[in-house]
């Protein structure tokens, strides 16, 4: 799938990266990912780093991307934090919520005027994330508040985040133990591979779409985002996704790297 000797000019306007698996795993960082930014970045283009891990807000993800030697600003960092707080302005202003998420998520969430409820019959939503302190008296909650009539909303479905060791289980185990109690199907899914970020993103990168390219670990989110979205993709096989699961999937990259040095070999079609 890849196409060599690509010469600046030929490059996308604009690299959208997933972090974890992409940029790195856990607290360290993959082979060759500073400099091939680095090198992107000399070049002119646009680097944006998109996450559905809301354990992190945007501020402490720039942080860290600037410790592994990639100096980036918070506003060039997508979470699925921001793209729910947009979603339920529209769709819920000032809503009562039920949170199973970790502090970052909760603070982005009031900080927009959103309002946190222990009280089931008051719940207007829940909003099921990664969530590593859960307990059975928030699964209990949401289920008395989604049976109450509550909405039901998950910033993400990802099955695991990849680590070092291995993994964690992500949002859609939490998503599966309040759909498995009450019934209820999550309504919307704001995070990778849902629209709803591609607009997102393509808002903050300011460019046209064929001339963007997501680079990610993941078949059902990463590249299956941008291939509804009629984005160029890129599956680099340093996280979740082997490259047996990758030939076989129906899921189809426009191009498989092995390490994400690999995206300076390959250039835009529109170019």
């Amino acid at each position: 799938m890849d196409r060599a000797h690509t010469t600046s000019d030929q490059l996308y306007g604009a690299y959208i990266f997933d972090i974890d698996g992409t940029i790195s795993l856990g607290e360290t960082v993959l082979p060759s990912v500073p400099e091939t930014i680095a090198t992107l970045r000399s070049l002119g283009r646009r680097t944006i780093f998109l996450s559905n891990n809301t354990t992190r807000n945007v501020a402490s993800y720039g942080a860290r991307l600037t410790a592994f030697g990639i100096p980036t600003p918070p506003e060039d960092v997508v979470t699925a934090s921001q793209v729910l707080v947009r979603y339920l302005g529209r769709e819920l202003p000032g809503a009562r919520l039920h949170v199973i998420g970790e502090p970052p998520l909760i603070e982005d969430l009031v900080a927009a005027g959103f309002v946190l409820s222990s009280r089931a019959d008051e719940i207007d939503a829940v909003i099921a994330s990664f969530d590593r302190t859960l307990v059975y008296s928030k699964l209990q909650l949401a289920f008395d508040a989604i049976r109450g009539g509550a909405r039901f909303f998950a910033t993400n479905a990802d099955r695991y985040c990849p680590t070092v060791e291995g993994g964690q289980p992500d949002a859609a185990a939490v998503i599966a133990a309040i759909e498995a109690c009450t019934g209820i199907a999550c309504e919307t899914i704001v995070g990778k591979p849902s629209a709803l970020m591609v607009d997102y993103v393509l808002g903050r990168v300011g460019l046209p779409r064929h001339e963007c390219i997501m680079i990610g670990d993941r078949l059902e989110t990463d590249i299956e985002m941008a291939n509804r979205a009629g984005m160029a993709s890129a599956l680099v096989l340093t996280g979740a996704t082997s490259e047996s699961t990758a030939r076989d999937s129906l899921i189809r990259p426009t191009y498989l790297l092995r390490h994400l040095r690999d995206v300076l070999r390959i250039g835009s079609p529109t170019a």
